[in-house]
């Protein structure tokens, strides 16, 4: 494969950094086993990051682990089968390709199931045009601020993932790897998993009512015993695990506990809520139909705010946008072939060409279902704000790192923003809701993906990669992630699927006249009819109406969904991140007016008064939105690393790589892939009723065989053990070369 011709002169690059492989030297790097490699893991791990983001609302870098298992398996095969030993720019192709399945899960995850909140279908194409569109774009996009952030800026964006991740490449070089610690916690976490829901050895959630206590009832502990959550909260840390873990509380322990308190004596049935009386909920009814609302809020605010915090660092990073745009003028195939190697990204007139390919693909595509005036007003929109906030991303990125940039800050941003623009343009048309959702999702894919090329070329520059031959790896890896993000998540939301037709489940009211899609299921012919909010007594969901316009069935979404039972009445679990919900909901209340401002409100207030506090709004907001089951184990994560990284006195950048974290980061991935082969058992109810070893009786409880605390006890104290005992390998082998490491320019 030829050179791409190069855009920077040897003279701009500063004089005394040193990368670990020198530019005069050109060891193997774009090669196809390495790509190959990278694109396998991109989608393992996009996969499993897709799962962790539909059960709580986040995910993890990949590409530290990525890089350990590329090095580890490199080196197998070399042991094998007598193959060439993979140079570490082969290993850093790999966790670059690799890297994008994670950051495009994320986008994926957080948008596209807002689509059956709004009331339409969950369509693959659309989901697959949106994740490839939007994964390429963030990545052309971040390509010219190459140099703007990741070279003039080096010493002053210390990009720490990608600082991170050049560390363990470079370890691996020199023979050491975590590698063992991911795969003994992949397996471990993978096998728990298949245990407690596969065979069914033990209880799925554990949970506990607060009785006894005049006035105060309906308060539940709860803990979900899962090895994907105590993962996170490991590597998340001991500080946002209990800033999530109090919005938890928060949640279940007061704001529940006081809507029942006040709504105690009300006879009637109090909106938002819909039929049946606060008296009559249940707790997680009453935290469904009132409290996601202030949630919701919170979330909305938070993001808010986490980009006000960032205000300073979007400001500058616009200006360095701009400097990078001009320093690339006049450059391209004209380039100087004496541009050193590792200053060679793909020219500026591909990117250019690529990206308005790009945008073309977006106008002409059912993405945007209007007239022309629309799809150019919507394709406009996208680049303007996809080169906005892929700016912001890298940047922010670079400060902060991937973990704490407010992706979900830009998205709303990007909504709030087109949907005002559509209103003083009068377009509220049902097709505009499904425009603004699919810019604001081509955009956070974007935003996302930016963030993580960044730090990938951050890590390519300390090694010493060729930056196009990173570039074009990242483009194929986020290609095939893409593609394959789109049938994963239709796969997950079609497995937690519930259609019920029990009365309790559906409404009374009739379903309006004017219904024209029909649906034919067992044999009879049905009219469909959308509730994407509450209306006449009829709850959000997806109802299948006979002749005499009643609801006869519902078909409950796996994201998004209200019923905690499968169609054979089985206890289920569905998946409710909170995002998706919050898009929806912005959607609809802007475009329609349709929502209980007072409740939104109260969670942006919440929200205010916790940063105000001190305290991350946004972490403490999404603690609010998900179930305490869910923030609890999490928790107790951040409490095993804060007793590690204090008994071993580990600093902040030993523990990132330390065994606990490649211990976490095996039980992430390991417990996400078993949730994914799950969703097979509750496809076919047959093969998972076979493999069933709870004890069901007939009007009662299943009774399980093994205690869920004590079962997640066990697992907690083998992710301590693993921790407090396994081998630190260190990530600074010495020499001069690795110290130019962490110099300045």
């Amino acid at each position: 494969m030829a050179h791409a011709p190069a855009q920077p002169t040897a003279s701009d690059v500063p004089k005394t950094f040193r990368p670990y492989v020198p530019a005069d030297q050109e060891p193997a790097e774009l090669t196809f086993r390495a790509v190959a490699l990278g694109s396998l893991l991109g989608v393992i791990f996009g996969a499993s990051s897709l799962y962790l983001f539909l059960k709580v609302g986040m995910t993890v870098s990949a590409s530290i682990p990525v890089a350990v298992l590329a090095i580890t398996i490199f080196r197998g095969l070399s042991y094998a089968f007598g193959q060439r030993r993979a140079t570490i720019l082969e290993n850093n192709i790999v966790q670059t390709a690799g890297s994008a399945g994670e950051s495009i899960a994320f986008g994926v995850g957080a948008t596209m199931p807002a689509l059956m909140l709004l009331g339409y279908n969950l369509e693959w194409s659309r989901v697959m045009l949106v994740s490839v569109l939007g994964g390429l774009l963030g990545i052309l996009m971040m390509i010219p601020l190459r140099r703007a952030f990741i070279v003039n800026q080096h010493g002053t964006l210390p990009y720490p993932e990608g600082t991170a991740c050049a560390k363990v490449l470079i370890v691996g070089e020199h023979g050491g790897s975590n590698a063992r610690t991911v795969f003994l916690g992949f397996g471990l976490g993978a096998l728990y998993k298949l245990l407690m829901q596969g065979l069914k050895l033990w209880p799925a959630e554990w949970d506990h009512a607060i009785t006894g206590i005049k006035g105060y009832n309906k308060a539940v502990v709860a803990l979900e015993p899962d090895p994907t959550l105590l993962g996170v909260g490991y590597i998340i840390g001991p500080r946002i695990a209990a800033v999530m873990v109090g919005g938890g509380l928060l949640t279940s322990l007061m704001l529940v506990p006081m809507i029942a308190f006040f709504g105690e004596g009300v006879t009637s049935v109090l909106p938002p809520g819909q039929g049946a009386r606060i008296a009559d909920m249940s707790p997680g009814q009453i935290a469904g139909q009132y409290v996601r609302y202030i949630g919701a809020g919170a979330v909305a605010t938070g993001g808010i705010l986490s980009m006000l915090n960032a205000l300073p660092l979007i400001v500058s990073s616009l200006a360095g946008s701009l400097r990078a745009l001009k320093a690339s003028e006049g450059t391209g195939d004209g380039a100087s072939l004496e541009t050193p190697r590792t200053d060679r990204d793909i020219p500026m007139w591909l990117v250019l060409l690529g990206t308005l390919g790009l945008v073309a693909t977006i106008a002409a595509s059912h993405l945007i279902p209007a007239d022309p005036a629309g799809r150019i007003a919507g394709a406009f929109l996208i680049v303007l704000f996809g080169f906005l906030f892929v700016t912001v991303s890298s940047r922010i990125t670079g400060v902060i790192g991937s973990s704490s940039n407010p992706i979900s800050g830009m998205t709303i941003a990007t909504l709030l923003l087109t949907c005002l623009i559509f209103v003083v343009l009068g377009w509220v048309g049902t097709e505009y809701r499904l425009i603004a959702l699919s810019i604001a999702a081509i955009v956070c894919i974007a935003s996302s993906n930016g963030g993580t090329i960044s730090q990938d070329l951050k890590t390519g520059y300390l090694v010493g990669a060729t930056p196009w031959r990173q570039q074009a790896a990242i483009l194929v890896g986020a290609l095939i992630s893409a593609v394959v993000m789109g049938g994963t998540l239709i796969a997950l939301n079609d497995a937690y699927t519930t259609v019920s037709d029990r009365p309790e489940d559906l409404p009374t009211a009739l379903a309006p006249a004017d219904l024209t899609t029909t649906v034919e299921r067992d044999g009879k012919t049905y009219k469909e009819w959308r509730v994407t909010a509450p209306i006449d007594g009829a709850l959000p969901g997806t109802y299948l109406v006979d002749e005499n316009r009643k609801a006869v069935m519902i078909i409950d979404a796996g994201i998004g969904g209200r019923l905690e039972h499968t169609t054979s009445g089985a206890p289920i679990k569905k998946f409710s991140p909170p995002q998706p919900r919050l898009f929806a909901t912005i959607i609809d209340g802007i475009m329609s007016g349709n929502l209980p401002w007072g409740l939104v409100i109260l969670g942006g207030v919440l929200a205010i008064v916790v940063q105000l506090a001190g305290v991350s709004a946004l972490a403490f907001a999404v603690g609010v939105y998900l179930p305490l089951s869910t923030t609890l184990p999490i928790f107790v994560g951040g409490i095993i690393r804060l007793l590690v990284d204090r008994a071993r006195k580990l600093s902040p950048e030993e523990s990132e790589t330390s065994p606990g974290t490649m211990m976490s980061t095996g039980l992430i991935a390991g417990g996400s892939l078993a949730g994914i082969l799950i969703a097979l058992l509750i496809v076919f109810e047959g093969l998972g009723k076979a493999l069933d070893f709870s004890i069901q009786k007939p009007g009662a409880e299943p009774e399980y065989l093994l205690p869920a605390l004590g079962s997640f006890a066990v697992l907690a104290v083998a992710l301590l053990a693993v921790a407090l005992t396994g081998k630190h390998q260190s990530v600074e082998p010495g020499g001069k070369e690795e110290a130019s490491l962490i110099e300045g320019p």
